[in-house]
């Protein structure tokens, strides 16, 4: 019942309030250092929004510390293709380095193979990003361009972005430039001491400005200490694909003191410079929605009240009067439809979908799953749709039983193994055209074996005892009796058509939801973070309001056009909109995205139809409970003979 999963969201959200320690997540308390103390710069991955496929931080020949360790990571960082890993830059708190040379000694500068240079030049190509972490703040790259402003404010106001991880090289013309020299700029906050003690500081900010400079410009001396050149007179340092090259990696830290407090370090990262569209997508949204819900109402309302009384009138008159509209399919209305089990089962899972969904965004609403504790997101969608479970077990059994299913044990089979199968095998095929390009974002072996072993140790068993329960209770009560034999369905009219149907419902959700639509996909195909999950928490209920009208209004037309076959074409009529999701994958594809290789592309396209099937099931099922409730109300309301 609602009032129990209202219950149960209260204990999780308290146990969750619970263990956070004053305001701070679990896990993400602020490291104080003391001047001189080491802060630690690790690499996370490469990425590039053009091949999609994320590699480690060594599969290039960067310099290597003497010992390679790696962090022990969560489900959500696998899934995401990150490998966190030490490197050799000493970086002290508050301590400046000019110019300082990484490894190898100035007399002996690292030597490229044919092989390593090839590959150094065909990341360059594919415009590779890569990403380091100071005390778990990621780098990010200053662009700075002037606004087109007046021209006297030109001068003072400058935009500043930042860019995720700093380029790996650039090209010009025909030729290669390798970034390899990186002027780090951290910033700390002081923190408040007594007057005896040593002051803490704390890092708020990681920057960087990468440089190609060449070999012969970097004069470096015995102590690996360097002088960086000239901004104008220094060459940049070509990899030449063909031969050998010979280069040194090299650094710099600056450290600066700032006003950013440690709790808000992370805005910079997350000024999206588009919160107004935002706003007014949703206000926009919900006037349609609002608008739209007024019409459908009072045009349902008023028309119902007035087939209602006509029903209900005394039966004198109506004898002379044929019978017309939704009374006359009173007797076949609730005849169960063809294929129950597989009905019930793809309801079954939109209804896991949904309970996870929900509970994600609304943790992640109250600010639990900031993007400081990487994959978070990713291992909690996991672990919540594995023990929604229950839900969609006993929804799914209950549905079963009331259409009149008898083998509730290979129900629920179906239910626990249907779209879980269909994704696992999805990603399964995806995962090994990954792994052939020996990338990251490979699912490791023995990741995998963990969640096939979640996928039958938690959620199989949980999808049984909801569907037990489901099962046994009772069914859901029908107001009026199936006849025995159905009656002829009328030919019906072009507009009644299955594909029709589709395209008229799936605009107004779609159209609630499309802007918001925009940001997941930069989100997810264009490295950016995406945080609005205020926003996302409206949208998802306007998404659902306006999924339950359209199902309502739809299977009202159809049940007047004497056709009683509603179970399955409102499942699929209410999932319309994931139709345009789709097409609007393919329109963001062609425009937004510059991806030209196969494999990329099949990435793509095999997530978006991940992306899409389970958007279906969840409008399906949001519209079909929707319209499920609505048929029976109307037809308890009318007297039948």
């Amino acid at each position: 019942s609602p009032f129990l999963q209202e219950r149960l969201r209260y204990v999780l959200v308290l146990l969750l309030l619970h263990s956070t320690d004053s305001f701070y997540v679990p896990g993400v308390a602020p490291i104080n250092f003391h001047r001189n103390d080491p802060v630690e710069i690790k690499a996370v991955k490469l990425t590039s929004s053009r091949t999609q496929l994320p590699y480690e931080y060594y599969s290039l020949p960067f310099c290597q510390p003497s010992k390679i360790t790696y962090k022990a990571e969560n489900l959500g960082e696998v899934l995401r293709g990150d490998r966190i890993v030490n490197t050799p830059f000493q970086v002290s708190m508050n301590v400046e380095k000019k110019c300082e040379v990484l490894c190898n000694f100035p007399n002996k500068p690292v030597t490229l193979t044919v092989e390593q240079s090839k590959l150094i030049a065909e990341r360059i190509r594919e415009d590779y990003y890569v990403h380091l972490i100071a005390d778990n703040l990621p780098v990010a790259t200053r662009l700075e361009f002037y606004s087109n402003r007046e021209e006297e404010e030109k001068k003072k106001e400058k935009d500043v972005q930042f860019e995720h991880g700093y380029r790996l090289g650039f090209m010009d013309g025909n030729k290669f430039y390798l970034h390899n020299h990186l002027s780090f700029i951290l910033y700390y906050h002081r923190e408040d001491v007594e007057e005896s003690q040593e002051h803490t500081y704390r890092v708020v900010r990681f920057e960087v400005i990468p440089q190609s400079i060449k070999l012969e410009d970097l004069k470096a001396d015995e102590k690996s200490m360097c002088t960086l050149p000239e901004a104008t007179g220094s060459a940049p340092q070509e990899i030449d694909p063909t031969k050998e090259n010979q280069l040194l990696f090299t650094y710099s830290v600056h450290w600066e003191e700032s006003d950013i407090k440690w709790a808000s370090r992370w805005d910079t990262y997350l000024t999206m410079s588009d919160v107004q569209i935002h706003w007014f997508s949703i206000i926009n949204s919900v006037v349609v929605v609002f608008f739209l819900s007024g019409i459908l109402s009072m045009i349902i309302i008023r028309t119902l009240r007035k087939d209602i009384a006509n029903y209900n009138k005394e039966d004198d008159i109506e004898d002379t009067m044929e019978e017309s509209g939704w009374k006359l399919v009173h007797g076949d209305v609730f005849r169960p439809p063809q294929y129950p089990m597989i009905l019930s089962s793809l309801l079954g899972s939109g209804i896991q979908l949904f309970c996870m969904i929900l509970i994600v965004i609304f943790v992640a609403m109250l600010g639990m799953l900031s993007p400081s504790s990487r994959g978070a997101l990713m291992t909690t969608a996991c672990f919540l749709f594995m023990f929604m479970g229950v839900f969609g077990g006993f929804f799914a059994g209950r549905l079963y039983r009331t259409l009149k299913g008898h083998r509730w044990k290979k129900g629920a089979f179906c239910t626990a193994t249907l779209y879980p199968g269909v994704v696992f095998g999805i990603c399964f095929v995806l995962n090994c055209f990954i792994w052939g390009k020996h990338s990251s974002g490979a699912v490791p072996f023995p990741t995998m074996v963990a969640l096939l072993c979640m996928w039958f140790g938690i959620s199989l068993p949980l999808v049984y005892l909801g569907y037990y329960f489901g099962f046994r209770k009772q069914p859901y009560d029908n107001p009026v009796r199936t006849n025995q034999i159905p009656r002829q369905i009328p030919e019906q009219r072009w507009y009644m058509n299955k594909f029709v149907g589709i395209l008229m419902a799936g605009i107004l959700p779609f159209g609630a939801m499309f802007i918001e639509l925009f940001f997941i996909f930069s989100a997810i195909w264009e490295n950016q973070f995406y945080y609005l999950f205020g926003f996302l928490f409206l949208v998802f209920i306007i998404l659902v309001v306006s999924c339950s009208q359209i199902s309502i209004v739809m299977v009202y037309f159809q049940l007047c056009a004497e056709d009683y076959r509603w179970w399955w074409r409102t499942f699929l009529v209410s999932g319309g909109s994931a139709f345009y999701v789709l097409i609007y994958a393919v329109f963001y594809f062609v425009n937004k995205l510059d991806i030209v290789e196969f494999i990329p592309s099949l990435l793509y396209f095999g997530y978006t139809a991940l992306m899409v099937l389970s958007f279906w099931l969840l409008t399906g099922t949001i519209g079909f409970y929707a319209a499920y409730m609505f048929v029976r109300k109307i037809y308890a309301a009318v007297k039948i003979d």
